[in-house]
């Protein structure tokens, strides 16, 4: 890799570092191209990124950024996982590790927040952005639902009691 390939890797890890909310740092020490490629598969379904990067290069990208710390995560054969949705990559890479011993979660950061692997896995419990936005619909919904309810309890057992008397004068 000569020196401008070099660079348009640290510009597009720069991208990526600032384009997304989380990014998961994990050694892949031992795992296929197969299972790498699976991982990726993955990553792209659920809307999150994976990539292999060399750790020289990703200690360059952070520089300046506001995640700058986890610089230290940056040891050994490194995979990025990232994503806009701060529960996204947590989960895939939490979950990829359960299944794979050679993935190991080393930590990540969240904006200026340098998280280690147990952070990685407490944000990898949390719902999803819209796990939370059908909750709060559901809880904003659940009121009108009662009210109107109520409203037409009252018109339902006037009904009722006209239909009995109804019933009643006809027998």
């Amino acid at each position: 890799m000569d020196r401008t390939e070099k660079a348009e890797v640290v510009e597009t890890l720069k991208s990526v570092f600032n384009e997304n909310t989380v990014v998961v740092f994990a050694h892949y020490t031992g795992m296929t191209v197969a299972e790498l490629t699976d991982l990726r598969i993955k990553a792209s379904a659920v809307g999150a990124g994976v990539k292999v990067v060399k750790n020289r290069l990703a200690r360059l990208a952070l520089e300046g950024h506001a995640g700058e710390g986890a610089h230290v995560l940056l040891k050994g054969p490194t995979a990025v996982a990232f994503s806009e949705d701060p529960t996204v990559a947590p989960k895939l890479m939490a979950d990829f590790a359960k299944t794979n011993d050679k993935l190991v979660l080393t930590g990540g950061f969240m904006g200026a927040t340098v998280l280690d692997a147990n952070g990685v896995k407490s944000l990898a419990t949390l719902p999803s952005l819209d796990e939370l936005r059908s909750k709060i619909i559901g809880v904003i919904q659940a009121p009108a639902q009662k009210i109107a309810a109520v409203v037409q309890a009252p018109a339902a057992q006037l009904a009722r009691v006209l239909q009995a008397y109804a019933d009643k004068d006809a027998a």
